[in-house]
């Protein structure tokens, strides 16, 4: 069974940076889409970026644009968040997960497998 385990998370001053990491058991793991997500207090489960299994395509939201960066290794079976410029509206428990398709990314419904989740706390 594929299990995906997040690290990375700590907490930073706003206008830091942080790298979240995203191990990956299992097969096959070149097929797969890979993505992050997070989750504040209250709030919904909101996308954050996506990358396709060769690595050729990738998709932000339109609020970490332009300051994360997501990255995949297919040698080792893991898939990155570079964080930048960090905000403190960018706190939350940030989810790494795993799909087959591309089409609709956005959507956390659509996403097969998910990490536990790891912390990121941005102070201001």
């Amino acid at each position: 069974q594929v299990q995906l385990v997040e690290s990375g998370g700590g907490l930073v001053q706003a206008g830091g940076s942080l790298r979240l990491s995203c191990a990956a058991s299992g097969r096959d793991f070149s097929t797969y889409v890979m993505g992050w997500f997070r989750q504040a207090p209250g709030k919904e489960r909101e996308f954050v970026a996506a990358i396709s299994g060769s690595a050729g395509y990738t998709y932000y939201a339109d609020s970490v644009k332009g300051r994360f960066t997501i990255s995949r290794d297919n040698t080792k079976n893991t898939v990155d968040l570079q964080m930048n410029s960090l905000k403190p509206e960018d706190t939350a428990v940030y989810y790494c997960a795993q799909k087959h398709s591309v089409l609709n990314y956005a959507d956390p419904n659509l996403w097969a497998r998910w990490g536990q989740g790891t912390q990121v706390t941005v102070s201001s």
